[in-house]
C-alpha cells in the first residue's frame, strides 16, 4: 500500500471521527436535521424560554400565543425590544398569518423568577362569541402565572391586551390548564395552600370570564386537606372531551409513578364538592397505573377511532385511545427513558397499554448531545387536519417527531425536524466528578398545530419558535395537498 493511499485512508478516518463528534453536539451555523418536514418561518421570541404555544384563528388573522418559563441566571429578565425594557418572561403574542414572516406583536410580563419559578407557562384561548356568557367582541386568553394564580386577558386587539380577571392567589404552583370554550368550564392546575400536593385541580366556570365562579377542588384521595399517610403523585394536567363524550382524562406523575385517571365529567362538575376521600372517588371511572419509571405529562384522547386492521371484525372496529406522553427531566439521560404510550380505553374500567414509541438514541447519539433527551409533550389540537391521523411529539434534543397514528397499535415515525441552535440557545449542565460540564443543544419543549396544517415548535433553551410543514410521505399521511 502506497504512502499516498495510507494518507487518504487516515484523513478519511479522521474526518469521519470529527463528523461523528460534531453529530453528537450541535454547532451554531449548522443546518437543521430533517426528514419529511421543512422550516417555513421563525421567531426568536425575544430569546425567552418557551413552554406552551396556542394558535388561534382571530378574524382574518392567525395569532400564536406562547407561554414562557422564567428567566435564566445569566438573563433573568430579557429586554423587550418593543418597549426597550427588561421584562420577566410571560406571554408572547405573534402574528403568524403569513407563517414565513411571523411578526412579534406584544409581550405580557409574567411572574418574577427564574426557570420553573417564574414566567407564565400555560395559555389557552377562547372567543367571547363561543363562550356562553362572554363578550361577543372579546377574545379571551387564560394563562397560569406561577404562584400568583391565573389570569384572563382580552386579546381581541392582540397588540394591546387588557386584563379582565385574576383567579386565585398565594398558590403553591400553577401549570397546564384546559378550557372548554363551548361551556366555559376550566380545569385549572393549581396548588391550593391547604392541600398536601404541589399541584391539584381547581374546577371553575369561566363562561363569563369577567366573573369567574369556582366549582370545586379535585385531586387523588390522600392529597386533600387533613389526610394522612403517603401523598399520591401530583397532577400535571387534564384534557376534557366536553359534554358530548362526558370524560376528562387526568395525567399524574410527569416522569415517574404515572397515573392516567378517567373521570366522569358530569359527576366531577355536579357531584358532591367537599374534598372527602369518598367525594374524590365518586367521579372516577378508572385508573391506569404506570411504571415507577414513567409518568403522564400529556393525556390526549382520541375516541371512536377507526382502526383499518379491524374493519372486517364484527366488534371493535373502532377503539377509544388515549396517547400518554411522559416528560424527560434530567440532562444527558440521567434517568429512565421517557417516551410515548398508547392506551386502549374502549373498556373503560379495564384500560390497557397497547403500544409505545421512542426515538432511537443511536440515530443521533442524543444522550451525548447535551440537555434533555426523551419525550415531553404532544400537539393537542383536535382539528380534523391531523386528529386521529398524525401526532407530533416534542422530544427535546431530538426535536419534534411526526408519528403516523392511524393504527395506534403500531405507531410509526414518518418525519422529524431538529432545529439549528443559535447564539441565543442556552447551555445545559451536568455535574461530573464534582465539576460542572455544560453543552448547548436544541431543547424542543412543546408543539402545537393549526387548522391550516402548520406545526409550531418552541424551545426551552431560548432558541425561539419554528414554524414547520410536512413534506413527502408524511404529508401524504395527513392527506394534505
Amino acid at each position: 500500500m502506497s504512502g499516498r493511499v495510507k494518507l487518504a485512508i487516515f484523513l478519511a478516518f479522521s474526518f469521519s471521527c470529527i463528523a461523528g463528534a460534531e453529530a453528537q453536539q450541535q454547532v451554531i451555523g449548522a443546518a437543521p436535521e430533517a426528514s419529511n418536514m421543512k422550516l417555513v418561518g421563525y421567531s426568536d421570541l425575544q430569546a425567552r424560554s418557551a413552554y406552551q404555544p396556542t394558535i388561534h384563528h382571530q378574524g382574518d388573522r392567525w395569532i400564536a400565543y406562547i407561554g414562557h418559563h422564567g428567566g435564566t441566571d445569566d438573563v433573568p429578565d430579557p429586554v423587550n425590544p418593543l418597549t426597550g425594557k427588561a421584562e420577566p418572561n410571560g406571554t408572547s403574542i405573534v402574528d403568524v398569518t403569513d407563517p414565513a414572516h411571523p411578526k412579534y406583536l406584544h409581550h405580557i410580563p409574567g411572574q418574577e423568577g427564574k426557570y420553573e419559578s417564574g414566567g407564565a407557562q400555560m395559555v389557552r384561548v377562547c372567543d367571547g362569541k363561543t363562550l356562553p356568557k362572554g363578550d361577543p367582541n372579546a377574545v379571551y386568553l387564560l394563562r397560569a402565572v406561577g404562584s400568583e394564580g391565573h389570569e384572563i386577558w382580552n386579546v381581541a386587539n392582540p397588540e394591546n391586551p387588557v386584563l379582565v380577571a385574576h383567579i386565585g392567589e398565594g398558590l403553591k404552583d400553577t401549570h397546564k390548564n384546559f378550557w372548554e370554550c363551548d361551556t366555559g368550564i376550566a380545569y385549572l392546575v393549581s396548588g391550593s395552600p391547604d392541600w398536601r400536593t404541589r399541584r391539584m385541580t381547581q374546577v371553575y366556570d369561566l363562561a363569563d370570564p369577567a366573573h369567574p365562579q369556582k366549582i370545586r377542588d379535585f385531586g387523588l384521595p390522600g392529597q386533600e386537606p387533613g389526610a394522612t399517610g403517603t401523598v399520591p403523585t401530583e397532577l400535571h394536567g387534564a384534557i376534557s372531551t366536553g359534554k358530548d363524550d362526558n370524560r376528562v382524562y387526568f395525567g399524574y406523575g410527569t416522569d415517574k409513578g404515572g397515573i392516567l385517571q378517567i373521570v366522569d365529567r358530569d359527576k366531577l362538575i355536579n357531584g358532591p364538592k367537599e374534598p372527602t376521600p369518598d367525594n374524590l372517588r365518586y367521579p372516577e371511572i378508572a385508573r391506569l397505573p404506570m411504571s415507577a419509571f414513567n409518568g403522564a405529562h400529556t393525556t390526549f384522547p382520541m375516541l371512536h377511532m377507526p382502526v383499518k386492521e379491524f374493519a372486517s371484525d364484527k366488534d371493535g372496529k373502532s377503539r377509544d385511545i388515549v396517547m400518554i406522553v411522559d416528560e424527560a427531566i434530567l440532562n444527558e439521560c440521567a434517568e429512565p427513558r421517557q417516551m410515548v404510550w398508547f392506551a386502549d380505553v374502549t373498556t373503560e374500567t379495564r384500560p390497557m397499554m397497547i403500544s409505545s414509541y421512542t426515538v432511537a438514541e443511536e440515530n443521533g447519539h442524543f444522550c451525548e448531545r447535551g440537555g434533555r433527551f426523551g419525550s415531553h409533550s404532544s400537539n393537542e389540537s383536535m382539528a380534523p387536519v391531523f386528529y386521529k391521523k398524525m401526532a407530533f411529539i416534542a422530544f427535546f434534543n431530538a426535536g419534534v417527531r411526526a408519528l403516523d397514528i392511524r393504527d395506534p397499535y403500531h405507531p410509526k415515525e414518518v418525519g422529524y425536524f431538529i432545529p439549528a441552535i443559535t447564539d441565543k440557545t442556552d447551555k445545559r449542565c451536568v455535574t461530573i466528578d464534582e465539576k460542572e460540564r455544560c453543552k448547548v443543544a436544541i431543547q424542543t419543549n412543546n408543539v402545537e398545530t393549526d387548522d391550516r396544517g402548520y406545526i409550531y415548535i418552541v424551545d426551552r433553551a431560548n432558541t425561539g419558535m419554528h414554524i414547520l410543514e410536512l413534506t413527502g410521505d408524511a404529508r401524504a399521511v395527513a392527506r394534505l395537498p
